[in-house]
């Protein structure tokens, strides 16, 4: 839709219902919903109310929008920001588990203590588990900085009982958000969130992780974003240590100490592509999906990989409209990427 109006979206939101028709993977219902945003949407309030929680919107244009973001291929308009901090320090995330060992919950703490401390602002989403410990090992160091990607609209704090760190890092961080006030966190939030914690990020470090946990959706992303994924090794016969000693068998960088990762941002290493796919039960039946993903997924039906170039000139549609469209339908568990950087059809999709 930007790329169809220039980029503008307050001519996204005045555009006529055959203008809309007229954007490529947007749904009737979708069309309906931005005809009628006004009805919908009460923008008066939402601007009151953020005045009020002292939110600020900060859009793309903005010099206080995290530069790093911009980067990637689908940054947020926008994002609600709670705090003062201006996302100027490097950035690395730190991602794992909620359910957690002791070992996962001491290292990272003391990783995100030892990064803050050096300068470096760490990024996760206020997860339970080993976001929660990364962020307040980040708030020990002296004038340590952190930043928290929430999975809802801003004002919701979840989960409710980190309210204290809710808190402490608006007061000396930021709290962020791309969805509106009021929004609740769901199974789509959730993957939205895990984009702009790496998007966010120089490096993202995994420190405990299953094999099917959220983390290494975030991984994945990392690695798709061109940023260092980097993954604390664990016990074979630990089940939280599976997805991190996968990440390092595909490619992750294994991480021992901060002093690994600082010496390896240092010299910018460019890692090969990880193939991060992660099993899990679909978002949508297929149905629910529009013609363009119908179209897209009827091109996996002989089992061969395709990349986003090739099946741009068979749909004869954009490549950036194809490689988003296979980026969602890779969330909805339909496609798969490769090493190589075409994608195949899940083998669960008949």
């Amino acid at each position: 839709m930007l790329e169809r109006f220039g980029g503008d979206p307050v001519r996204v939101l005045h555009a006529d219902r055959a203008e809309l028709s007229e954007v490529r993977g947007l749904t009737r219902r979708g069309v309906d919903a931005i005809v009628s945003w006004q009805s919908n949407f009460d923008l008066s309030r939402e601007k009151e109310r953020a005045v009020k929680l002292g939110v600020r919107f900060v859009d793309r244009e903005s010099d206080r929008y995290p530069g790093i973001l911009k980067e990637i291929h689908d940054p947020p308009i926008g994002l609600y920001v709670l705090g003062d901090y201006r996302f100027s320090r490097p950035s690395v995330a730190i991602v794992g588990s909620r359910r957690t060992t002791l070992y996962g919950q001491g290292v990272a703490r003391e990783f995100g203590r030892e990064l803050s401390g050096r300068g470096i602002c760490v990024t996760s989403g206020m997860a339970r588990g080993i976001d929660t410990y990364a962020h307040q090992g980040a708030l020990e160091a002296e004038g340590g900085m952190t930043v928290a990607v929430m999975g809802c609209g801003i004002d919701i704090v979840y989960p409710p009982e980190n309210i204290g760190l809710y808190r402490n890092i608006g007061e000396s961080g930021a709290v962020v958000s791309e969805f509106p006030l009021g929004r609740r966190a769901d199974k789509q939030t959730f993957p939205m969130r895990n984009r702009l914690v790496s998007g966010m990020s120089q490096a993202v470090i995994v420190v405990e992780s299953d094999e099917t946990g959220g983390s290494l959706i975030t991984a994945r992303f990392a690695g798709e974003q061109g940023r260092l994924v980097c993954a604390v090794p664990g016990r074979i016969d630990q089940k939280t240590s599976r997805g991190c000693n996968r990440l390092i068998r595909d490619g992750a960088l294994l991480l021992s100490s901060v002093d690994d990762l600082l010496t390896e941002l240092e010299y910018e290493t460019t890692l090969p592509h990880l193939n991060i796919a992660y099993p899990g039960e679909r978002d949508c039946d297929i149905e629910e999906l529009d013609e363009v993903e119908l179209k897209l997924i009827k091109l996996f039906e002989g089992g061969e990989a395709l990349d986003a170039d090739r099946i741009a000139k068979q749909l004869q549609i954009g490549t950036a409209d194809i490689a988003s469209t296979l980026m969602m339908l890779e969330l909805k568990g339909y496609v798969a990427k490769r090493l190589d950087g075409s994608y195949e059809a899940v083998s669960r999709y008949s």
